[in-house]
């Protein structure tokens, strides 16, 4: 196979700088808002990044490295129409274009020679993005998914690396193993447990010893090192399987009581029923992951009778609530994230309960009011538990918030 893996350059940042000229030049970062707790970086441009900004930092942290710094708040509607118009470019060029967020895609160039050698074909549409879009891109070429990635991450901003049969023990197996798609903080530190350091190291170690640790993770990993990870490239049609749906918030205060919460979480169900509804599912897993104002965090799940209204999955998630925080003996809470899973698609009918005799009446409610948002807007209607209240912000819906996917 001959993949790409295109990787936009510091994309939040850049499609900033790409509206707004004066910004060019400058140090750039998009930042969350102090005066609702999310104070932090979010994305900076490399001018910041040579300055020591970190993503996920404080703002003021971030200012002391870097006193010029220039903090946008996040326009997340105009990063989707550019992601959307970098992967038309990509598809121009093949019909296998799988996503990895707004900001990544893999493309299977295998069978497009005729634009040329892969190499040519990166060429090409780094170029093609530069001219109609502003923005630059990194490419990876290589003949694995995993290798292609590791590419396009070695040579920033606005480069192409091969990564080929004959170059990939000296260019790739020199790398940490926390460099490789897989393998996180915690996998990381489990293999140096194991005396594996780098992905040479992984790629000769016992594959044996691996899926004893890691399960069948550990045989991926093995395997992906070594450049026989052969997992192919989603066509652009073809959607990721959705798993499940999550919305979470920080509250602009404390919860401090069941009511405090019990709104927060009414609004939570309410976005992640709207976007099971509007893609076609429904869940039968309930999940309410609560974080407390020192940052200790738990969580817990149940299981209920398939839905995708708002009601059913608000009623799971408060019972889920009163099981995991004790209102009158733990500490306050920061934030809430309510999800659904077991998920599956409507027209493939689910499996009603004998005992249960709830009528349709509240699943109608629900797909009129997404009508009516869709027409006029998603604030054209609200919840009234959640208006004027102290703990959420004022504009509560947004496209963004209703993709399949957390951004």
């Amino acid at each position: 196979m001959d993949i790409l893996h295109c990787d936009l350059n510091n994309f939040y940042a850049s499609v900033e700088q790409t509206l707004n000229p004066e910004l060019q030049g400058k140090f750039v970062a998009v930042s969350g808002n102090p005066d609702t707790r999310s104070g932090v970086i979010l994305a900076k441009n490399t001018a910041a990044k040579k300055m020591g900004v970190l993503t996920g930092e404080p703002i003021w942290q971030a200012k002391l490295k870097c006193p010029e710094l220039i903090c946008v708040p996040p326009h997340f509607e105009y990063y989707v129409h550019f992601s959307k118009r970098v992967r038309a470019v990509y598809e121009r060029y093949t019909d296998k274009v799988e996503g990895f967020g707004l900001d990544e895609c893999w493309l299977d160039v295998t069978h497009s020679g005729i634009f040329g050698s892969p190499f040519a074909i990166a060429e090409k549409i780094r170029a093609d993005v530069k001219r109609e879009t502003g923005l630059t891109i990194s490419v990876g070429v290589s003949f694995t998914k995993t290798f292609a990635k590791l590419g396009s991450d070695l040579k920033k901003p606005d480069a192409t690396t091969v990564i080929s049969r004959d170059n990939y023990k000296q260019m790739v197996w020199r790398l940490p193993v926390n460099e490789m798609l897989l393998i996180g903080k915690h996998t990381s530190a489990k293999l140096n447990d194991m005396g594996i350091f780098t992905l040479g190291q992984l790629a000769n170690a016992s594959v044996f010893a691996l899926k004893k640790r890691f399960g069948v993770v550990g045989e991926r990993m093995y395997r992906a090192a070594r450049g026989e990870d052969e997992e192919e490239v989603r066509e652009a049609l073809s959607e990721r399987e959705i798993k499940s749906v999550s919305h979470g918030t920080t509250t602009l205060r404390d919860m401090v009581t069941y009511d405090d919460a019990d709104k927060v979480i009414f609004y939570l169900s309410d976005m992640v029923a709207t976007r099971l509804r509007r893609y076609g599912y429904v869940g039968e897993v309930v999940h309410l992951y609560i974080r407390h104002n020192d940052l200790t965090h738990s969580g817990k799940q149940r299981k209920i009778n398939a839905t995708n209204v708002c009601d059913d999955v608000y009623r799971a998630a408060a019972e889920l609530l009163r099981d995991i925080w004790d209102v009158n003996r733990d500490r306050p809470l920061r934030s809430l994230t309510v999800s659904v899973a077991g998920l599956y698609e409507v027209y493939l009918g689910s499996q009603a309960s004998i005992f249960d005799k709830k009528d349709d009446r509240d699943e109608q409610l629900e797909y009129s009011i997404d009508r009516i948002r869709k027409k006029f807007g998603f604030n054209a209607i609200m919840r009234a538990s959640i208006l004027d209240n102290d703990l959420l912000s004022g504009k509560l819906f947004s496209e963004e918030d209703l993709l399949p996917f957390k951004r």
